[in-house]
């Protein structure tokens, strides 16, 4: 018992959180908290959330059409990848979440009907897999896991301990490690499904109780349930379902799918290859895989090269062991069967353990005992339905090391070597990749030619004889670039001297392949004169026909089942969908939708989409282990977790009519029983059909209760958008896509599908073994729920890893806190000013935020949230403070009722990210009746563009004059001199000039003249040679800006047209005050810039002429009116909307 209480202590799940931000002073945070749960009780009890299609009653069904019906009343419907439930939620399912979220909650804004539900997955294979695994836990350990011993690892001090590369030093990610206990210091490996529950926080008393697959569905979903509604999501939650025949009616929705893909023809039966689980005894698709999502099966060509004479050292080994007239084979397997005809030799990895298998009576395969594994499921060794579960049912009869087989002779199908060719060494070879057997063609493989060059020049090294490295290298392949032998001309090229060269061997060999298949002919063969991509296939076809090779396959990446079992590729019949070259018609229906009509918001996903469209083929839509509807026409099997989720999005529409619980056994909102929803119904209530008396007489469901849920399906579909993370483009989301454009008509085709990347922590990859881990309900416990919505929104909105930063959360704590107080005391302010709000800084404050609210407006509607924020709340409360410091220096109160207008467009503005701050501001301080979640987004006259211009400047000309003169306090304190002692009494002189120089307006209309709008063509030859020498100096690098903005493509009239849209000097009287309180200047002078005029010139002075010199008159100061003649180059340099200044001590 003490071993695993402290493997209890080990695996506490706080310690997969112990390296996040500690919090301390938390009052802030608890009084925002209890402020939101507040709100989210109301929210439930209210049912604020629950949406509904218009009713019959409302538009008489086939009153109008449902496309008319969602214009009159328009709605979103949004939806997430429902969550598997063999765990709570992490923070990366509500980075994804609140995605639909954010989108829900402006579309509530904009007058929608909006429909965000959630149901919970358990189909498949992870819960019955960790269930089954608890249950030899309990037999093995006990109810309480009591007779469980602690296990550590000693090492070997025999074995050498390899220097650890920078991958390796990493932590093991199933170790926790904690300072509680001994147990935890020594780390505990989480081997045993009672562990990882621990890890989970699971109480270990509760523990045993999951060996019942049936308890997971019982024990999670009101977790996250309630996690979600922590975190303030707008669900309704009505409609949510768990899978499997766990519920009757979702069951029936899926026997109906099923059905009508088989007779669409899209779902056919057929012998295959596909990744298989020994272990499970069945197909181990990407869901069911605790690593190696996305593998594949990789077909080869597995030839036969007859030994015809052993090696002397395998001779001794395998006499007696083989019969003297067996027929014994290297079996290399090959990508590449046409180039067959140029084999020279045979690979083996000399320290590679091969064994000798039998195939028959007659025959024996030379392989690794991986490939034997792999074939073992392909027919090669067992029939189909006599398949091993283990390896020990498949020995080889003898084996033999690389080293002692080099030398065999053997007959090498196709080649021109008709007397045989040598088995050689090759230290490249991989015991985890093909057969470990690899045969040689150095005419077209790069590897191969630098190998047996090798071989050849230290032949001695290696043991063999020089002249079974130097046989004929035939061409087989004519190619445009690299000639009849490409692979030798690629190494001489590319230099390469070694087969250790492995950088430029590996660019080689995709340059030969590439050139090979693509614009290859066949030389040689019976296919000669033929294109490699028209002759490859049939020379593999003729190959097998003869005999010597078969088809062989094997996962192109390491695969391992939810069970723990190392994946193979088998031989079998499956039910499978038929996506991909198979329906050729299909995959372009999708293909082109995805490129046309579909919005993914960003050009990489889409491009995603297309590219896994290319290459995605047959999927197993079957099995017969885990959790999920029976497959209606096959009951022994399965439908696979990745298939019965697809178009769950159009039960979302009707569920909450017919159950009111997750399972299906309480009645919904209509009186009807599973058994009367039918195959048909299903189709009436998806738009496949229309109404029957018989369809009404066979299932038994009264017309108008088919009539309401109808109307549901035909007004929240199509689903608006999608989201879902990037990683389920090349399965869950592309399958989406293509059941939907098979099941439903086209007007219901999803709109969009948005798919963003993984959550990152901290900057870091979230990681439990290295405590930089939150799940979903920690992170909204540790900084509440707005806090961290807050934080998801700023984490990002591209298809790139987004970062959820916690010291934002943590600084948004205050921020909200701090708003939240100021809203609370402004309102009670009786010193703030009314009447009209017509002071300048009023007109400012108020066109400011008309500004933000469109610039908000327009984020939303695009979805790019971490900018909405940006103006929503950073933005907003930037100008309220600017307002503030203005009314301040300005020595004037603020305007309530301007203030009043803040603060409920604040609160508007963050509704759809932090609504439970929002609802507590509107209804509380604002004592609004109703709640936020039902308020529309405001609508505010369009900004002022003179006004914008105004503030920008106001801010510009600001941050230059601080900036400047902080720059002086800095270079004082490290010694430099500086133009004035900024600790001394001080004067601002502010210089603005009236209008542009002459000079300049004639070489606009220069550039106007020589511009061509329609090409964006600029003949700077033409335009220079009008231009006085003595003004080339000043006025090229000005015309080549001119040119510059109109190649680009701004507008001419911003180009050409210089107008500020505001008074200059009036703009520098009102900021006179605030400059003299930030600058601590005694005296703020404002001058005037204008030109003079030159005894006998126009003022400006003619073409090649001098202007006038320039001069000041004092508009705000001690001496207005005063003119100044010989100004500072500040004054010369100004120009209107970019003033000079200089500071000086008086």
């Amino acid at each position: 018992m003490a071993a695993v209480n402290g493997t209890t202590d080990a695996l506490d799940p706080n310690n997969s959180s112990k390296n996040t931000l500690k919090l301390e002073n938390t009052e802030k945070r608890d009084t925002l908290i209890a402020i939101e749960k507040r709100y989210q009780a109301k929210w439930q009890e209210s049912g604020v959330f629950h949406a509904s299609a218009p009713s019959i009653e409302e538009v008489p069904a086939g009153s109008v059409s449902p496309t008319e019906l969602r214009r009159q009343q328009p709605k979103y419907f949004g939806t997430f990848a429902y969550p598997y439930m063999n765990g709570t939620l992490h923070a990366g399912h509500s980075f994804t979440a609140s995605k639909v979220e954010f989108t829900a909650g402006f579309a509530r804004m904009q007058g929608k009907r909006v429909l965000f539900p959630l149901g919970f997955h358990c189909t498949g294979m992870p819960i019955k897999a960790c269930a089954d695994k608890l249950t030899e836990d309990v037999r093995k350990f006990g109810m309480l896991f009591e007779r469980y011993e602690e296990e550590t690892t000693v090492p070997d001090p025999s074995e050498p301990v390899p220097a650890p590369t920078q991958a390796e030093t990493k932590e093991d990610i199933t170790k926790f490690t904690s300072k509680k206990s001994k147990a935890a210091a020594k780390g505990v490996k989480l081997k045993y499904q009672f562990q990882i529950m621990l890890a989970l926080g699971i109480p270990r008393e509760e523990i045993h109780k999951f060996a019942d697959a049936a308890y997971w569905l019982q024990y999670f979903p009101p977790l996250c349930k309630q996690h979600l509604n922590n975190f303030g999501a707008r669900i309704d939650w009505r409609r949510s379902f768990v899978t499997t025949d766990a519920n009757p009616y979702y069951d029936a929705f899926v026997r109906w799918q099923m059905h009508r893909l088989k007779e669409l023809d899209k779902i056919q039966y057929g012998v295959r290859y596909t990744v298989y689980s020994p272990k499970d005894g069945q197909p181990c698709m990407d869901h069911d895989r605790t690593e190696g999502e996305g593998v594949a099966p990789q077909d080869y060509t597995a030839l036969k090269l007859k030994v015809r004479e052993w090696a002397p050292e395998a001779a001794k080994i395998v006499q007696g062991k083989i019969p003297d007239s067996a027929n014994v084979y290297f079996v290399p397997a090959t990508l590449r069967p046409e180039t067959m005809y140029g084999q020279t030799c045979c690979f083996v990895g000399p320290k590679i353990r091969y064994g000798v298998f039998k195939v028959s009576e007659s025959d024996f395969y030379v392989i690794t005992k991986r490939a034997a594994w792999n074939m073992a499921f392909q027919g090669t060794f067992f029939k189909s339905d006599q398949f091993p579960r283990s390896a020990d049912e498949l020995l080889p009869v003898v084996e033999l090391t690389g080293s002692s087989v080099v030398g065999t002779l053997v007959l090498a199908p196709l080649s021109i070597h008709t007397n045989g060719v040598r088995i050689l060494p090759m230290d490249s070879v991989l015991p985890t990749k093909g057969t470990g057997v690899v045969t040689s063609v150095p005419s077209d493989s790069p590897d191969d030619f630098a190998t047996i060059t090798d071989l050849a020049k230290k032949a001695d090294y290696y043991g063999i004889k020089k002249e079974w490295a130097e046989l004929e290298i035939p061409p087989i392949i004519e190619t445009p670039s690299y000639g009849n032998l490409t692979a030798p001309f690629l190494v001489k090229k590319m230099k390469i001297n070694s087969p250790k060269d492995a950088k430029q061997l590996a660019e080689a060999k995709d340059l030969a392949y590439k050139e090979g298949y693509y614009k290859g002919t066949m030389l040689v063969g019976d296919f000669k004169g033929q294109s490699v991509e028209i002759a490859k296939p049939k020379v593999k076809e003729a190959l097998i026909k003869n005999g010597e090779a078969f088809e062989y396959a094997e996962p192109n990446g390491h695969v391992v089942s939810r069970s723990g079992d190392e994946c193979v590729v088998a031989y079998l019949g499956q039910w499978f969908l038929n996506y991909g070259e198979n329906d050729p018609e299909w995959r372009q229906q999708v293909f082109d939708y995805v490129g046309s009509d579909m919005e993914t918001y960003n050009a990489e996903t889409q491009n995603a989409f297309q590219k896994n469209l290319e290459w995605l083929n047959r999927w197993a839509c079957a099995r017969t282990y885990g959790l999920g509807s029976k497959l209606p026409w096959d009951p022994k099997f399965l439908v696979e977790s990745l298939s019965d989720s697809t178009i769950y999005m159009a039960y979302y529409t009707v569920s909450h009519f017919l159950h009111s619980d997750i399972f299906g056994a309480q009645k919904g909102l209509l009186d009807i029983k599973p058994e009367q929803m039918i195959d048909e119904v299903w189709d009436y209530l998806f738009c496949r059909r229309e109404i029957s008396e018989d369809l009404i007489e066979s299932c038994g469901i009264q017309k108008a209760d088919l009539e309401k849920m109808r109307r549901e399906f035909e007004y929240w579909y199509p689903l608006d958008m999608r989201v879902s993370g990037k990683d389920l483009i090349p399965n869950h989301l592309t399958f989406f896509l293509y059941i939907h454009t098979a099941l439903f008509p086209h007007d219901y085709w999803p709109q969009s599908i948005r798919a963003n990347g993984h959550l990152l922590l901290n900057g870091e990859k979230m990681s439990k073994s290295t405590g930089n881990f939150l799940t979903l309900n920690d992170a909204v416990a540790k900084y509440g729920a707005d806090a961290c919505r807050i934080a998801l929104a700023d984490a990002g909105d591209s298809v790139e890893d987004a970062n959820f930063e916690e010291t934002v959360a943590n600084q948004i704590i205050l921020r909200l806190y701090t708003l939240k107080e100021w809203c609370e005391e402004v309102t009670q302010d009786g010193t703030l000013r009314t009447g009209e709000a017509d002071n300048f800084w009023d007109k400012l404050f108020e066109n400011e935020m008309n500004t933000l609210v469109h610039e908000a407006r327009q984020h939303y509607e695009a979805t790019n949230y971490k900018l909405a924020l940006k103006s929503a709340l950073y933005d907003f409360t930037s100008t309220r403070d600017f307002y503030r410091e203005a009314c301040i220096s300005a020595s004037v109160p603020m305007h309530a009722p301007l203030l009043h207008t803040y603060i409920t467009l604040q609160a508007l503005l963050l509704t759809p990210i932090a609504p439970h701050w929002a609802d507590y501001i509107w209804t509380e301080v604002l004592h609004q009746q109703h709640t936020i979640q039902t308020a529309l987004y405001p609508s505010r006259p369009a900004p002022s563009p003179p006004l914008t211009a105004a503030l920008a400047y106001i801010r510009t000309t600001s941050s230059a004059i601080t900036s400047a003169e902080a720059a002086a306090v800095r270079k004082l304190s490290k010694g430099k001199t500086v133009a004035f002692d900024p600790k001394k009494d001080k004067k601002l002189t502010v210089y603005y000039a009236s209008a542009f120089p002459a000079w300049q307006e004639r070489y606009i209309e220069l550039v106007r003249q020589a511009f061509d709008t329609a090409t964006l063509g600029f003949d700077d030859k033409a335009v220079n040679s009008k231009i006085p020498n003595q003004e080339k100096r000043k006025a090229v690098p000005f015309v080549q800006g001119l040119k510059k903005r109109l190649v680009s493509g701004e507008e001419q009239e911003k180009v050409f047209e210089r107008k500020l849209g505001f008074e200059e000097g009036e703009v520098l009287g009102q900021m006179v005050r605030g400059l003299g309180k930030t600058t601590g200047c005694r005296v703020v002078e404002v001058v005037e810039v204008v030109e003079g005029v030159m005894e006998g010139k126009e003022e400006g002075g003619g073409v090649g002429g001098e202007p006038g010199a320039k001069k000041g008159i004092v508009r705000i100061g001690e001496n207005v009116g005063e003119e100044r003649h010989g100004l500072p180059p500040q004054a010369e340099a100004a120009v209107p909307g970019a003033p000079g200044f200089g500071f000086e001590n008086i």
